[in-house]
């Protein structure tokens, strides 16, 4: 009786231990969207200055800052989407590798 106990316990701890990885893990994957708000940041900023010196070049840099904060904003998305997937997914596929795997 105190084997099956202590083997529920172990059990609760793995449980635990994949709940808490995915967790930290997607707070992790979270972090990547500072990146990007502070290069598009940056860039736009310097957009700006260029517009600024240079008014008739406004329509070149513009674009070419637009796609550049497109480009610099799939980071942040990618990231984003990792964080979905370990906090909703992950969990579920591990746990239940964990129940395949002690039988």
């Amino acid at each position: 009786m105190e084997a099956m106990i202590s083997n529920l316990g172990m059990l609760e701890l793995a449980i635990g231990l994949i709940l808490a990885g995915c967790g930290i893990g997607a707070g992790l994957a979270l972090i990547a969207g500072i990146g990007p708000g502070i290069g598009e940041g940056n860039a736009v900023a310097k957009a700006l200055e260029a517009i600024g010196r240079q008014p008739e070049c406004k329509g070149d840099v513009t674009t070419t800052m637009i796609m550049g904060c497109a480009i610099a904003e799939t980071t942040g998305l990618y990231g984003l989407v990792i964080g979905i997937l370990l906090i909703f997914v992950a969990p579920g596929l591990f746990v239940d590798l964990l129940m395949r795997t002690i039988g």
